[in-house]
């Protein structure tokens, strides 16, 4: 018989948030929780792909939220494209059974031509012009256009930003809520990336996280009853925490640290100049203030919430030694990976950095490479995840005088990424059937294992 399975991948998510969230108990009645234990780096990209694939970054290359490619020295963040993706994932695996189950998968990251039959995640219009389009990537391709009629665009604008709230959550519940009305797929992924929001801006206990779980709450509530009505038969549901977060009250400016000593190289625009540079991001002709010069630069730091890809373009030997020696017992540094280190973490693979960072629990990594504020380029203060290498909490605040994103770092409350070794920096996964979580311990990796085992294979 045809199981139905509907995986929630919920960010942030711990074991103590579980009593703030009583739409659970009616699907956790006869099921079991399990702590998980996220592979190192802690950060959504890596961890999803270990979710859905049962492996680590040095099978599927998912090495952080940015893609590096070592031919052309590029970085490319929140890349949308599945090929990125190097290994079958769940959903692949289920298109290619012969007895033709279907999948739907609602905004997973870098979801873009996988094998679901049905998809469905934000990619909005870039115009040449700067300006960006509300628009989501669908299969079947008219699907957005069905979504909009009953649900109005995606507001992509309150999914990340100063501006992002639960609106955004609303919408993927809702249309997700909708399309198993619609089409009952035997297996259906939803990512809420909500919960992942207030702990950055205020801290993991604060009152607004509090706020986030009664909101989340409602969300699931809805979930819940709308797909057990969708669906004929019984659903088994399963929900991972992905990751967890931690209260930090110190930033680590590698880029700055590499710059001082004389590894990192940076060129400056005045945005009228023709000043043709070969950066991380992309190639300029004009610009706005200091550009790492990839072409002059011995090392240069994509940094991700609590870790960092040191990368040194000619791999030369004594500059890797030089940059572990320089991060080497600097506060906020709980562990320089190079050679074997990186193995260690299955890491070991062509798009990871030659040198790796780690932060401590209380500390995360800022991209920044200026030193100082009125040298930083123009993308600088203001969202954009595409071109800033690296990821930018900042970006989820403003400064009401300029409309601006400040570049105090200080605002930034709470992060994730570093190895999770304490309690604190683990989650949880939850089924609704207990004889399919027979454990109480979970890896990751183990998710992948453990869906499969509860579908049709």
């Amino acid at each position: 018989m045809m199981r139905n399975i509907v995986f929630l991948s919920i960010p942030a998510l711990r074991e103590k948030d579980l009593a703030k969230l009583p739409a659970l108990n009616r699907i956790m009645a006869k099921g079991a929780q399990a702590q998980l234990t996220p592979s190192f780096p802690c950060v959504t990209c890596p961890v999803q792909a270990n979710l859905t694939t049962g492996l680590l970054p040095n099978k599927h290359g998912i090495i952080g939220n940015g893609i590096w490619t070592p031919d052309t020295q590029k970085l490319t963040m929140w890349t949308f494209t599945n090929e990125a993706v190097q290994q079958a994932q769940l959903w692949d695996l289920i298109y290619h059974h012969p007895d033709s189950p279907r999948s739907a998968v609602w905004f997973p990251l870098q979801a873009v031509e996988c094998e679901a039959e049905f998809v469905c995640t934000h990619k909005p219009i870039h115009h040449p012009d700067g300006t960006e389009e509300l628009w989501c990537y669908t299969r079947w391709p008219d699907l957005y256009r069905d979504l909009m009629k009953e649900f109005g665009h995606f507001p992509l604008q309150n999914y990340w930003g100063p501006m992002a709230n639960v609106t955004s959550a609303n919408w993927v519940v809702n249309t997700a809520s909708w399309f198993a009305g619609q089409e009952s797929p035997e297996f259906f992924y939803i990512y809420l990336a909500y919960p992942d929001y207030a702990p950055q801006r205020f801290g993991v206990d604060s009152p607004e996280v509090d706020r986030m779980l009664g909101e989340l709450n409602t969300l699931l509530d809805t979930l819940i009853t709308k797909f057990e009505a969708a669906y004929d038969t019984p659903i088994t549901w399963f929900i991972a925490g992905e990751y967890a977060m931690t209260d930090v009250d110190h930033t680590l400016f590698p880029n700055r640290m590499l710059r001082e000593a004389g590894l990192l190289k940076v060129k400056k625009g005045d945005g009228v100049t023709p000043c043709p540079i070969r950066s991380v991001t992309r190639d300029y002709e004009k610009f706005v203030g200091e550009l790492p010069d990839m072409a002059e630069s011995k090392a240069f730091a994509y940094c991700d919430h609590q870790f960092a890809h040191i990368y040194i373009p000619d791999h030369d030997s004594d500059t890797i030694r030089k940059v572990a020696q320089l991060f080497e017992g600097k506060e906020g540094v709980a562990e320089v990976l190079v050679g074997a280190d990186i193995e260690k973490y299955g890491l070991n693979h062509e798009r990871s950095g030659d040198v790796i960072l780690m932060s401590t629990p209380n500390s995360w990594m800022a991209y920044f490479w200026w030193l100082d504020d009125a040298d930083a380029p123009d993308f600088a203060r203001r969202v954009d995840i595409h071109q800033k290498p690296g990821y930018d909490p900042c970006e989820q605040f403003i400064d009401l005088a300029t409309r601006s994103i400040p570049l105090d770092v200080t605002r930034v409350k709470a992060s994730h990424g570093a190895a999770a070794r304490d309690r604190s920096q683990k989650t949880v996964f939850l089924c609704s059937d207990a004889a399919r979580l027979p454990v109480k311990e979970v890896r990751d990796v183990d998710v992948f294992h453990l869906i499969m085992e509860s579908t049709w294979y």
